[in-house]
C-alpha cells in the first residue's frame, strides 16, 4: 500500500467569536488596524512587544516591536527622491541645454502575462480537496477573516487542523467584501500561527511584492522568520522602510551583506548598534547573518540573558544553523517547535524531537517523519545502528518475523513524551502498523496499532481488524470498537443495544468518552437522529445545546459552503484538551462536513478525537 497523501497533516470558550470589534488583547506582537473592505483605511500604530512566532489573534509586526504605518496605501512606494537632473551653474544654460541626457530608466514592472490573479491565490486545487469551485460561497470575507483572526490555536485535532490547511492553501476564489491581498495575508498568519512555515510562505509567494498592502508586508516578514530565510526578507525591505521602521536598519545591513556589500552592512550595524532601537541579542543575531554573508565579522551570540525566544531571535537562529538553548525551546510554543522541525540549516537529529511535536499537531506526515528518521539512519556511525531509534523503525518494516516487528512498533510507539509527541509517535508508527495481520491474540497492542494506522489516514488497513476487535471481550475492546465505528470507511448502521452496552462502561469523568461516540456517529449519521436523541436524554450528553456557532455551522453547510465549515470548525474546536471539547461542538461540526461532502476528513476527525481520550 503506496503512503496516503497526507493532506498537510485542546474547550475554550467562543464566546468573543462573532463579535466583530477588535479586542485589546495582551500578547506579544503589534496589530494593524482592520481595513474596510475592499478599500484600505488607515492603520493604528502597533505595541512595541516583542513578537513572539506564533501568538494569536493579532497582526504580526516585524518582530521586535515593529510600528505599523501611519496611513495605508495599495501598493508599496520608494521613499527615495530621484536624483536632480542636472548640475553646473546658472550662467551655463547654453551648454546644459546643448548635453544630450540619457532617458531615464523605465520603471521595472511585471508583464501583463505574469501578473498573478489577486482574487485566486493558492496552491492546492480545490476540486481535488472535495471543496468546489466556490469553497466559500456568498460568506463574507470581513467576517471569515475576523474567525480566522481571533482562532485560538493549536486546535483540539490534528485532522482538523490538517483539513483546515488544506482549505487556506487551495486556489479558491476569495470571499466577498474583502481586500483580495489581505485575504492572503489572513490565510497566511494563521498558518503560520498554527506551526505551517511552509504552507505560509506557498501563499506569500503567490502575490506579487507590488501589490502587497500593509498587512502583507507585515505577515511577509513573519513568514521569513518562521521560515529561517533571512534573505526573503529582503524583496520586502521598501515596504519595510514605510511600515515597520524598527527593523528597518538592521535588515537593510543584511541584506546589504548578502548582496555582497560588506562594508556598507558593517556601518550600518554600527550606526545601529550607536542609535538604534534594537539592542541585546536582536542585533547580535542581525549582526551573526551578516557576519555569516559576508564571512568577514566572528561573532559570539550568547544566550544567557534571554528569556523569551521571539520570532526574530528564532528566525535569525535557526538561519545562522544555530539552535537556542533547551530552556528556551522547552518554554516556547508547539507552533514555533513546527517552525523549528523544518529549519533547513539545522541536521535531521537536531530537528527530531522538534519533529514529533509537528506531527502531533498536523504539521508533519506520517511519510514525512519516516523519511526524517531514513535521514538519520543514513548518517549514523553503522556501529552505533543497532541501539537507534532509527534501527528500530526499520525492524518495524523488516522484522524477521511478526514478534520482532510487533516489539520494534512498540518501541517506536513509546517515542512519544506528552500529548502531541504521543500522536507523533503514533504517525510515524501508521505504516508499520499496516503490516501486523489483525488477530484478537493481540487485544493488548490493538487499540495503539488502530490508532496509529488512523493518525497516518490509513482507514481501510484499520478496518480489518474489526473481525478481530468482534472476537475480544474486554476494556482494549471498546476502545478498539468505538474507534472503528467512527473511523472505519464503509460500515453499516450502529446499533443503540452496542452503544448503550459502551456507555455503562464507560467509567471515565463526565462519560466523555460515551458523548464524544454518541456525537460522533451522530454527526455522521450513522445512528438515526432518534436514536442519538434517546441516547442524549438517557445519559444525559449535552449534544442538544445550541449556540450562534452552531447555527452558523448549520447554515454554511446548508448552503454548500465547505470551505466555510473548515474555518467554523476550526472556531469549535478552540480547546485545550479533548476532554473540554463540547460534544455538541463535534456533533454539529461532523455533520456539517458529511453534508459538504468532506467524509473522510470527518471520519478522521471522529475517530482520532476517541484515540486520544
Amino acid at each position: 500500500m503506496p503512503f496516503p497523501k497526507d493532506r498537510q497533516p485542546g474547550a475554550r470558550s467562543i464566546k468573543t467569536l462573532f463579535a466583530l470589534s477588535a479586542a485589546a488583547l495582551a500578547i506579544a506582537l503589534p496589530a494593524l488596524a482592520q481595513q474596510q473592505p475592499p478599500v484600505q483605511s488607515p492603520a493604528t500604530p502597533a505595541a512595541n512587544a516583542a513578537a513572539n512566532a506564533a501568538p494569536a489573534n493579532q497582526y504580526p509586526g516585524g518582530g521586535i516591536g515593529a510600528r505599523t504605518p501611519e496611513a495605508a496605501t495599495g501598493k508599496l512606494a520608494s521613499d527615495q527622491s530621484p536624483a536632480a537632473a542636472g548640475g553646473g551653474d546658472e550662467s551655463a544654460v547654453e551648454e546644459v541645454a546643448n548635453v544630450s541626457f540619457a532617458p531615464p530608466a523605465a520603471t521595472v514592472e511585471y508583464p501583463g502575462w505574469a501578473r498573478r490573479d489577486l482574487w485566486s491565490v493558492g496552491s492546492l486545487d480545490p476540486a481535488e480537496l472535495g471543496l468546489g469551485d466556490n469553497g466559500f460561497g456568498s460568506a463574507s470575507g470581513a467576517f471569515l477573516s475576523t474567525l480566522m483572526r481571533r482562532m485560538d490555536v493549536p486546535i483540539a485535532s490534528r485532522w482538523a487542523h490538517i483539513a483546515l490547511r488544506d482549505a487556506l492553501l487551495a486556489k479558491i476564489h476569495a470571499p466577498a467584501a474583502v481586500n483580495p491581498v489581505d485575504w492572503v495575508a489572513e490565510r497566511a498568519w494563521l498558518l503560520l500561527r498554527m506551526g505551517e512555515a511552509d504552507a505560509a510562505r506557498m501563499l506569500v509567494a503567490g502575490v506579487d511584492t507590488d501589490r502587497f498592502t500593509p498587512k502583507m508586508v507585515q505577515v511577509g516578514v513573519q513568514t521569513a522568520l518562521a521560515t529561517a530565510d533571512p534573505p526573503a526578507l529582503c524583496p520586502l525591505e521598501s515596504g519595510i522602510r514605510q511600515y515597520d521602521k524598527n527593523i528597518r536598519q538592521l535588515v537593510q545591513a543584511m541584506c546589504a551583506s548578502l548582496a555582497g556589500e560588506p562594508e556598507s552592512a558593517s556601518a550600518q550595524i554600527d550606526q545601529a548598534r550607536r542609535y538604534g532601537r534594537i539592542g541585546g541579542i536582536d542585533l547580535v543575531l542581525a549582526e551573526k547573518i551578516v557576519g555569516a554573508a559576508a564571512n568577514t565579522r566572528s561573532v559570539t551570540v550568547e544566550w544567557e540573558p534571554v528569556e523569551t525566544l521571539t520570532a526574530w531571535r528564532f528566525g535569525l537562529a535557526a538561519g545562522a544553523g544555530l539552535i537556542p538553548p533547551d530552556r528556551l525551546i522547552a518554554a516556547a510554543s508547539p507552533q514555533l517547535r513546527a517552525f523549528e522541525a523544518r529549519a533547513p540549516l539545522l541536521t535531521a537529529q537536531q530537528r527530531l524531537p522538534a519533529a514529533f511535536v509537528a506531527a502531533g499537531l498536523g504539521v508533519f506526515s506520517s511519510q514525512t517523519m519516516v523519511d526524517l528518521y531514513s535521514s538519520i539512519y543514513d548518517s549514523t556511525d553503522p556501529d552505533a545502528l543497532p541501539t537507534s531509534d532509527s534501527w528500530q523503525l526499520r525492524q518495524a518494516y523488516i522484522g524477521k518475523d511478526p514478534d520482532a516487528r510487533l516489539a520494534a512498533i512498540r518501541k517506536v510507539l513509546a517515542l512519544g513524551k506528552g500529548p502531541l509527541a504521543t500522536e507523533g509517535a503514533r504517525a510515524l508508527a501508521a505504516r508499520a502498523a499496516t503490516l501486523v495481520t489483525p488477530d484478537a491474540k493481540l487485544a493488548k497492542d490493538a487499540p495503539e496499532l488502530i490508532s496509529a494506522m488512523l493518525a497516518g489516514g490509513y482507514d481501510q488497513a484499520a478496518a480489518r481488524w474489526i473481525p478481530a476487535v468482534n472476537g475480544m471481550s474486554n476494556a482494549e475492546a471498546d476502545r478498539c470498537w468505538a474507534m472503528l465505528a467512527l473511523g472505519a470507511p464503509s460500515i453499516g448502521e450502529v446499533g443503540s443495544t452496542r452503544i448503550s452496552s459502551f456507555i455503562r462502561r464507560d467509567t471515565g469523568p463526565g462519560r466523555v468518552r460515551s458523548a464524544l461516540v454518541v456525537a460522533g456517529l451522530a454527526g455522521l449519521g450513522r445512528i438515526s437522529q432518534d436514536t442519538a436523541n434517546s441516547l442524549n436524554r438517557r445519559y444525559g450528553l449535552g449534544l442538544g445545546r445550541t449556540s450562534n456557532w452552531t447555527r452558523i455551522i448549520d447554515n454554511a453547510a446548508a448552503r454548500g459552503q465547505p470551505g466555510t465549515v473548515l474555518v467554523l470548525t476550526g472556531t469549535g474546536f478552540q480547546s485545550g484538551s479533548i476532554d473540554q471539547l463540547p460534544a455538541a461542538h463535534v456533533y454539529h461540526a461532523l455533520m456539517a462536513l458529511q453534508r459538504t461532502g468532506q467524509d473522510f476528513s470527518a471520519r478522521m476527525i471522529a475517530a482520532e478525537l476517541l484515540s486520544r481520550t
